[in-house]
């Protein structure tokens, strides 16, 4: 990644989901404030029993999940290609972004599931105190990868890079064993 022609607009999509991330963490401080004030819970047993019992508990449950969905579906149309479309070609945040969206608007029902599989996975990941991560993480990358190459038309102007040819190399001996490993460039024989 750090040799990708797009590093600057992958660095300004990353900018921009902490923005997103952080906006949300200040409304859902908003709808908490809202509903319970400024005074903290007492215990965990106390705040689960404001949450649970009370009117103002439901309320936040059922307005938190609904912003916490909304705040989900526009990370989802921002990102959903747009990581993959930056390693894969020299495109700017903004092309990438609006790609992505135009993705989710043309297949909403696939990037809908998609996002339930993502939100699914990503539970059961982290239910063992997070180390499922270490096998849902790359799964969800690969898998992406594969959403991205099936969604996005392939560029047809990229360049066609040639083959390399394989360089001819000379013949090295056990008695050059130690020297062998510090030696420059191979020159062809």
């Amino acid at each position: 990644m750090r040799h990708s022609a797009s590093i600057g607009g992958i660095l300004a999509l990353g900018v921009l989901l902490t923005v997103i991330f952080l906006l949300w963490v200040a409304v859902s401080q908003a709808i908490y404030i809202g509903n319970f004030g400024y005074a903290p819970a007492g215990s965990i047993p106390n705040f689960l029993r404001q949450v649970f019992t009370t009117p103002a508990g439901w309320t936040l449950i059922v307005v938190g999940n609904g912003v916490g969905f909304l705040f989900a579906v526009v990370a989802l149309m921002i990102s959903v290609v747009s990581f993959p479309l930056l390693l894969d070609r020299d495109v700017g945040a903004g092309v990438a972004i609006l790609t992505s969206i135009r993705v989710v608007l043309r297949n909403p029902v696939t990037m809908a599931m998609w996002g339930l599989i993502i939100a699914g996975l990503l539970l059961i990941g982290s239910l063992p105190l997070f180390i499922g991560l270490v096998v849902v993480m790359p799964v969800l990358g690969h898998s992406t990868w594969h959403l991205y190459r099936k969604v996005v038309e392939p560029d047809v102007s990229s360049r066609q890079e040639e083959p390399i040819a394989p360089k001819r190399r000379r013949r090295r001996y056990a008695a050059q064993f130690p020297a062998a490993l510090f030696a420059g460039e191979d020159e062809p024989s």
